[in-house]
């Protein structure tokens, strides 16, 4: 599937064939731009208030006035929703440092911003899910401040790029020894004895509002999270391994570069997160995620 036919860009919604940006622009020249991506989920915005939050300090960050209140942005995300009719995927948002009709690093004192949407229809709990993906390793070239959310996203294309190129779904970055996270998403590692761990949050990765918002369920559900970088090493150990992300929320991780993760299939740890959040946003498991009762069910047998 590719973008709905509706897009919001400077106070209008157009066709998106019909949306023109500036060749000028300061996203395109330099990457100056921030982003984020809120799912979708019959219809209702999911774990928004995060998105917002952290596009604020994004754009903070890099240095982009934000011309838009939380509540105009909840307005035209919903107003997008309902003109594609959405009820299951993502809301993409860009703000750009705008155009001022020429290229120059420093740009004027005063950045005038451009905002740009588009909806995509995709399943979120589907068959990656329920059966999990296969990952590759990739070394991590990122620049240093991974926890804005900006569009400088070369390396984590050129990560997806080469994990196409092997036949997996996903790429885990990794940097002198340790794990930094996933291409586009935060990485949880489920060591011997069950013991759950996920990077802490610093200048090295995204922090996460799915991840976030996991971490709230699982803490009220009583299991506990190491907090701390996970090495390349102890992968190889891990009984279960997952990520979490606004586009794929919880997903199980069953090989690595040809080497499954544990039994080489979505374990237990895995399960239950994913029944938690998938019911903290709203899901009818027995509809929408039968598998995970039948496995519930096989494990008590």
């Amino acid at each position: 599937m590719g973008p709905a036919e509706w897009v919001y860009l400077n106070g209008t919604v157009c066709r998106a064939s019909e949306a023109m940006v500036s060749p000028f622009d300061r996203g395109f020249l330099f990457a100056h731009a921030a982003y984020e991506v809120t799912a979708v989920f019959d219809g209702k915005l999911i774990d928004f208030s995060g998105h917002v939050a952290r596009l604020q300090r994004t754009l903070d960050g890099i240095d982009v006035p934000n011309a838009w209140s939380a509540s105009e942005l909840e307005a035209i995300h919903q107003a997008l929703i309902e003109k594609n009719r959405l009820e299951e995927g993502f809301v993409y948002l860009q703000v750009t440092a705008g155009d001022y009709g020429s290229r120059d690093f420093a740009g004027p004192d005063t950045l005038q911003p451009s905002l740009f949407l588009f909806c995509e229809h995709r399943q979120l709990i589907g068959e990656k899910a329920r059966d999990g993906v296969r990952s590759t390793l990739v070394e991590d070239q990122r620049w240093k401040r991974r926890d804005y959310k900006t569009t400088q996203l070369i390396s984590q294309a050129l990560a997806y790029r080469q994990a196409a190129r092997l036949d997996r779904f996903s790429a885990i970055l990794h940097e002198d020894g340790h794990v930094t996270e996933a291409a586009s998403a935060n990485l949880w590692v489920v060591l011997p004895g069950e013991r759950l761990v996920t990077r802490n949050l610093g200048h090295q990765i995204l922090p996460g509002i799915t991840r976030q918002a996991v971490l709230d369920q699982i803490r009220v559900d009583g299991l506990s999270v190491e907090q701390r970088a996970v090495t390349v090493a102890e992968l190889s150990s891990a009984a279960e391994i997952f990520t979490t992300s606004a586009t794929g929320l919880v997903l199980p991780i069953i090989d690595i570069d040809g080497s499954p993760v544990g039994s080489g299939r979505p374990g237990p740890v895995t399960r239950r997160v994913q029944s938690l959040y998938y019911s903290a946003i709203g899901a009818d498991l027995a509809a929408r995620a039968p598998w995970l009762r039948s496995e519930v069910r096989a494990d008590r047998a």
